[in-house]
């Protein structure tokens, strides 16, 4: 149950590369997703309140969003050949169904693009509210993405929208592809996930300049646009994911299992926090009696399937790293939860941003924190669907290439992302280091037309938290 031996021993360093490659993309997907809302919030602020710093913040968040654009297109571009190479079975015997809505987001990705060099021109060359909505697109093409690519996900756990003649797809219904029966809260569930990803991220920037003493209003707007808009998608995605979990419980039942280890079936079923599973027992876990049949169906005796059910090649391997991603994924959740509650109680209150170590440290780590969650969802959603590719049609084993060299691929891979890594963090740097010698109160090395200068904006160097 918990060894590889289910597995392929080719499809191992395949599984491997395909791992790190999606696990790598994956967040410059969030960035994608969200930052360009972000960015158009501080943008609407400056326009309506003819605020400079908002201004000089949007501007230069935009810098840094067309950085991170560029990185996630190279890998974005590794992904899609290694679903050729390393998969062939899949592509060969259900591209035809799969790859719909690939190509439907290749549609999104390039008005992405055309929209972001746009917004990125427009700082000099279009009228205020033309150049905001000239942004707006951007929001709408990333979230339209991620419902294509993300369809593709779910079509995987929930095939439908085909009939196979002779192993291949012979007919196809692109909207039953598309809105498969794991599509409704995968979608949403990535989406939430993204804005808590990058709006944590952004925030906890500008959460350790607070820490550093700099307390000026820049950085204390910096940190507050990024936050509320994830503090806002957290307490969402805190209870859609409650009402996923059960879903997930009715349509992949031994995914279920692994990630709540339940290996009997039966009633009266022990909520396990933390643990691992070995020889009939739970080690090291905080066991709650009855309470995984209460979560799931609100009473003691809601029956949950264990994975004896299933022979051993077909239960879902690794059930304890399934089990303790389950786990952190929700940890986490819920103290981000926390975290925005407390800055929202302070905001009702006092109305003012929490600037105590106590805050800011937890603060300036939530990025980290959320990037962990959101990596551990996938570990959930892809680990906990093995040993299929197709859930129920083609087994990972099946669908990996015959082919020698993955190992070497898989090198390949990582060194080419460790230098993706290093552009990532390091262009953002270097720009931040320029722009710490400049704010405030001298102007950005290309003043925004429409904008008033920064040596006008009131509260430049205020200190007591308020906006």
């Amino acid at each position: 149950m918990l060894s590889l031996g289910v597995l392929a021993a080719a499809a191992v360093p395949a599984r491997t590369q395909m791992g790190a490659s999606l696990g790598f993309h994956i967040v410059f997907s969030c960035f994608g997703i969200a930052f360009p809302t972000v960015v158009l919030a501080a943008h609407w602020i400056g326009l309506r309140r003819g605020d400079a710093v908002a201004l000089l913040l949007a501007r230069r968040w935009s810098k840094v969003m067309a950085v991170i654009f560029a990185v996630g297109a190279v890998s974005g571009t590794v992904l899609s050949y290694e679903l050729g190479l390393l998969w062939p079975r899949l592509m060969g015997s259900y591209g035809a169904a799969y790859g719909i809505p690939f190509s439907i987001e290749g549609i999104w990705f390039f008005l992405e693009a055309i929209f972001t060099a746009i917004y990125l021109y427009g700082w000099r060359r279009l009228a205020p509210w033309v150049h905001w909505w000239s942004g707006v697109p951007m929001v709408v093409a990333g979230a339209l993405g991620a419902f294509s690519v993300v369809a593709a996900n779910s079509w995987m756990n929930q095939p439908a929208g085909f009939t196979l003649r002779n192993g291949r797809v012979a007919s196809v219904d692109p909207w039953a592809v598309i809105f498969n029966a794991a599509t409704p809260y995968e979608v949403p569930h990535m989406l939430l996930a993204a804005y808590m990803v990058t709006g944590f991220a952004v925030a906890g920037v500008y959460a350790l300049g607070l820490l550093r003493g700099r307390r000026d209003r820049y950085h204390r707007l910096g940190f507050g646009i990024p936050f509320v808009i994830a503090g806002l998608a957290t307490p969402v995605q805190v209870i859609f994911g409650d009402t996923v979990a059960r879903v997930v419980e009715r349509q992949q039942p031994l995914k279920f299992a692994a990630m709540e280890l339940v290996d009997r079936t039966g009633t009266h079923v022990t909520e396990w926090i933390g643990g691992y599973y070995q020889g009939g027992h739970v080690y090291l876990g905080i066991g709650i009696p009855d309470f995984d049949s209460v979560l799931v169906g609100y009473s003691p005796k809601t029956r949950i399937i264990g994975w004896e059910t299933a022979p051993v090649d077909l239960r879902a391997p690794l059930a304890n790293m399934i089990h303790l991603a389950f786990d952190g994924m929700v940890g986490v959740g819920f103290g981000l939860l926390v975290l925005a509650a407390w800055q929202a109680w302070m905001w009702r209150f006092h109305h003012r941003i929490l600037l105590t170590p106590w805050f800011l440290v937890p603060a300036a780590l939530s990025g980290v924190a959320a990037v962990v969650a959101m990596e551990c969802g996938w570990i959930v959603t892809e680990v906990g669907r093995q040993p299929w590719t197709v859930y129920g049609l083609l087994k990972t084993s099946d669908a990996v290439t015959t082919a020698g060299g993955v190992p070497v691929t898989l090198a390949v891979t990582i060194v080419l992302y460790a230098a993706l890594t290093g552009v990532t963090l390091g262009v953002p740097w270097l720009m931040s280091r320029r722009w710490r010698k400049q704010v405030p109160p001298a102007d950005d090395d290309e003043p925004i037309p429409y904008g008033p200068p920064l040596a006008t904006a009131p509260e430049l160097t205020a200190s007591d938290g308020r906006p």
